[in-house]
């Protein structure tokens, strides 16, 4: 152990000269991922809101086949734009987003009771307009169901027949809860700043210095091989720990600046929440720095280092978009997998609720027999004479 921390302080200090280094572990790792992600959410959530408030304008063929019915759209936030030739063609070729079409036969099918009909036409394939598809639609059954309603007033009969059943919805979703929701690829940035933390200490450390004829002067030194191995680990997963507990304060502080309240929701990172991630990611953040010190041995240059760990950098995404997009409901078999144990636990606490414990320890242990598998595999890579040879 006292080679391998000899090591572990050399590492530590090249490092902390290396402006390359010290930028990507210290500020775009942990900096980078909440930024863009506010930024993004943001936009988003503000131009919903603006969509949902300000006047909806549609084109409408026939306005005067339906004056009643034009009146009350208009009251609702309809704002009608004049007819065009061809809507079809228009819509298809994205010059009119929304056009609304009142059927010739819309008024003696309104007077005889019958169901009048209006056509609805948009791209669904423009996301953009469907949800202004989708707030004209509301708009048009808003006004269908007050007039069904008066419609059997005037007859003498309750409206409640039409309705022999009543629906009465009870969302148990707390606003942490739905918070969650918007933070559903929280996991994948974490585990996107540890591996950016510790990368370029990873290619500096073996590749960088086989550049360099440094590593062959240290691997001649009368110590074992596999503790210089455990302490350029241990330099790595330093930085790369540092990365993810400053990324955690960085999402907390970005969370602030999102109007989550608008929407029904609340995100909070709070010391506790962040206190019970940094144990559960340890084990993962090992297994990373160790693929990436593998990845590093076997490469020929830094170059190809760098190449080979930004392809690694996709893995973590998978089980994210898994669990994020496919609507699959956690499973205690999902634990024992290695990035998607700490995806669903990280899920977990952001919803407020406590992770299963037996299942969490499960993936722990198996996650950490994971990188000590790649440990091995790094030592066998530094037990070889090849590994100091450049080119």
């Amino acid at each position: 152990m006292k080679a391998a921390l000899i090591v572990f302080i050399k590492e530590c200090r090249e490092s902390m000269r290396d402006r390359r280094v010290m930028l990507n572990a210290l500020l775009l790792g942990p900096i980078l991922g909440p930024v863009l992600f506010v930024v993004i959410l943001r936009l988003t959530i503000n131009h919903q809101l603006d969509q949902a408030e300000k006047p909806l304008p549609v084109v409408v063929v026939g306005a005067e086949l339906a004056p009643n019915l034009i009146a009350d759209l208009k009251q609702q936030g309809l704002k009608v734009l004049p007819p065009v030739a061809d809507v079809e063609a228009a819509v298809r070729s994205q010059s009119i987003d929304l056009a609304l079409r009142i059927t010739k036969n819309y008024g003696s099918d309104w007077q005889a009771g019958r169901p009048a009909m209006v056509e609805l036409i948009y791209d669904s394939s423009a996301r953009e307009v469907s949800s202004e598809a989708e707030r004209l639609r509301g708009m048009l059954e808003s006004y269908s169901r007050r007039n069904g309603v008066m419609r059997l007033l005037v007859r003498g009969l309750a409206p409640a027949l039409i309705a022999p059943v009543v629906v009465a919805t009870r969302d148990q979703a707390t606003p942490q809860g739905r918070g969650a929701l918007l933070f559903a690829m929280l996991p994948y940035f974490l585990v996107l700043s540890a591996l950016v933390g510790g990368m370029w200490l990873a290619i500096d450390s073996t590749a960088g210095e086989r550049e360099r004829q440094s590593l062959e002067p240290l691997l001649i030194n009368p110590v074992r091989r596999d503790s210089i191995l455990l302490g350029k680990m241990l330099a790595t997963s330093g930085f790369s720990l540092t990365s993810l507990a400053l990324s955690l304060v960085a999402f907390t502080i970005a969370g602030w600046f999102l109007p989550a309240n608008k929407l029904g929701m609340s995100f909070n990172l709070s010391p506790g929440v962040i206190i019970t991630i940094l144990p559960v990611m340890v084990p993962l953040v090992l297994l990373l720095v160790n693929l990436q010190i593998l990845v590093t041995s076997m490469a020929k240059s830094a170059r190809e280092a760098q190449t080979y760990l930004g392809l690694l950098q996709l893995v973590p995404i998978i089980p994210s978009v898994i669990l994020s997009v496919l609507p699959i409901k956690a499973q205690t078999w999902m634990y024992t997998v290695p990035l998607m144990s700490q995806q669903l636990s990280v899920t977990k606490l952001l919803r407020g609720e406590s992770p299963p414990v037996q299942p969490v320890a499960v993936g722990f242990l198996i996650t950490l027999v994971a990188a000590l598998i790649a440990f091995l595999l790094c030592k066998r890579n530094y037990d070889s004479e090849r590994l100091a040879i450049y080119g």
